[in-house]
């Protein structure tokens, strides 16, 4: 996250595109990637000259061949105002749309139709003087200033475009432990926020692995997939990826829930997602076998049910639902659950209170994360009832000190590692670590969450049996199986609340007091 002096750096050129005729937040980002990426390009040619000069061998797949420099960044951004307008939109722009055509990834795809929207002179100028100005040659850098970028839309709610709050994400990521050599997907992408973090995971906890020539391979190549259907939201997906240091990922065009979909069957290891919920759509456009699964014209089922078809056998998913899929009494609603429950294998509910996406929404949601199974599996639910992220949960979601999202991490690590079932007997008492053998590998957990008792209902986590879930309809939501504490509280008898008690007054001694003040004020008017 970028603080300080980068930080209002990056506003004032938010500021600039605003004033200088760009109001749109989604256009905003998008010209900037624009930008970014010429930028970025001239960097890694000089990266890749740096290797050659070093090594004494020809320059490894050039952006720019020799008749092509005046279009570097370096170049451009010497250029007065007007000259440096003609030259980005009748040369540069034009250079980087063909040159997606050669690219792995799929940004060249979705650049045809794009737009280059900037037509003040002084006000490109100053843009790209601020961007200059940027440290983008650090992966991190890079990624974080992209990101607090792409932040500004979930303040802006333009066209119902928002991004999952990154904190949300990274927990999801971390809760489903990317494995370097399984595929990653978000059919409902946007601005591939899910995918990013996924990446960003691995390159933090597979170091070595990566060294791999062959998982590297795949890292790059193969492993991220990410669908929309807006060509804005896949050109800022393409993009993110990109700056983040991710390349080759596949951001592609895709409506997930229509009948065009159907090759998204058994297909990805590990789905993340916080697909869009605009209620109900037409039967027409869903393709058959997902209402052969539930018939509903409810998209967050219809999602749901898309999950599940799209992973492999053993595949899970981590995804983002409102509460209304946890207890909704549509047979819709309580068959997905069913085959989450019966079906398949139901790991987690995480329910999060409703300023989670303020000042967008103040819509209540949870997390489900589930493993395909197609035979069944579920035995016990882990429940976790959310009450701080770590921000304040109004309009302007400032930074606090509570935050449930550690806990939530350990816990569930701790709860789905093989070392659970050791610290608990058959009839869930928490067994004293003191008296297990030394060196099972507890290290990595803190004795209070060893310690928690997974069979209470009064905590925020806690496991709940299948047979339970089964007698209660399916209903999912925390509500139905948390119980809460009530401190019994003593009050006063009433001759002691309206006489006083131990030279405390009481209802008759304050009533005189009052009539006796009031008759001094009758006596001054």
């Amino acid at each position: 996250m970028i603080t300080g002096e980068l930080k209002n750096k990056v506003d004032k050129i938010w500021e600039t595109c605003w004033t200088g005729g760009i109001p749109n937040p989604l256009s905003v980002i998008e010209q900037l990637t624009y930008l970014l990426f010429i930028k970025g390009l001239d960097q890694e040619q000089a990266r890749k000259e740096k290797i050659a000069e070093r090594t004494g061998k020809p320059i490894e797949n050039p952006f720019f061949d020799e008749d092509q420099q005046h279009l570097r960044w370096r170049n451009i951004k010497e250029l007065e105002p007007e000259t440096m307008l003609i030259r980005i939109k009748d040369e540069v722009f034009p250079f980087i749309k063909k040159l997606g055509d050669d690219d792995k990834s799929t940004f060249g795809k979705y650049m045809k139709d794009a737009l280059f929207m900037f037509q003040k002179p002084s006000i490109l100028a100053r843009v790209v003087d601020l961007l200059d100005d940027l440290p983008m040659e650090n992966r991190d850098t890079k990624g974080d200033i992209y990101e607090y970028m792409l932040s500004k839309l979930s303040t802006a709610g333009q066209s119902g475009q928002f991004r999952t709050p990154r904190h949300i994400i990274d927990m999801m990521v971390k809760l489903s432990d990317p494995k370097p050599m399984e595929t990653v997907a978000d059919p409902a992408c946007g601005t591939a926020g899910f995918l990013v973090s996924s990446g960003q995971y691995l390159l933090d906890n597979y170091e070595d692995e990566l060294m791999n020539d062959k998982v590297r391979k795949h890292f790059q190549e193969q492993m991220f997939h990410g669908f929309d259907f807006d060509p804005t939201m896949l050109r800022i997906g393409n993009m993110n990826m990109f700056m983040h240091g991710f390349e080759g990922s596949n951001i592609d065009h895709k409506d997930s829930l229509s009948s065009d979909s159907n090759e998204l069957r058994d297909k990805y290891d590990l789905i993340l997602a916080n697909p869009p919920f605009k209620g109900s759509l037409d039967y027409e456009s869903v393709a058959k076998d997902l209402l052969q699964t539930v018939k509903t014209k409810k998209t967050e089922l219809l999602f749901l049910a898309l999950f599940i078809r799209a992973l492999r056998i053993g595949g899970r998913a981590a995804v983002i639902v409102p509460d209304g899929v946890l207890f909704g009494s549509s047979r819709a609603h309580k068959e997905i659950r069913r085959l989450l429950v019966e079906e398949q294998q139901l790991n987690a509910v995480i329910s999060m209170p409703s300023g989670v996406f303020k000042p967008y929404a103040g819509v209540s949601t949870a997390v489900i994360i589930f493993t395909k199974t197609n035979s069944g599996g579920t035995d016990n639910v882990w429940f976790y009832d959310m009450k701080a992220d770590g921000y304040s949960l109004d309009d302007k979601r400032d930074k606090i000190e509570d935050d449930d999202i550690p806990e939530i991490v350990q816990h569930y690590s701790y709860w789905r590692s093989d070392f659970f079932e050791k610290m608990h007997t058959e009839k869930g008492d928490v067994i004293n670590a003191n008296d297990l053998p030394e060196n099972l590998g507890f290290d990595d957990f803190p004795e209070e969450v060893l310690t928690h008792d997974f069979s209470s209902r009064t905590s925020k986590s806690f496991l709940v049996p299948k047979n339970e879930i089964v007698e209660q309809n399916y209903d999912l939501s925390i509500n139905r199986y948390k119980e809460i504490e009530y401190e019994e509280v003593e009050y006063d008898d009433p001759k002691t609340i309206i006489n006083g008690k131990d030279g405390q007054p009481g209802l008759r001694q304050l009533a005189e007091e009052r009539l006796k003040i009031l008759n001094e004020l009758e006596g001054m008017v």
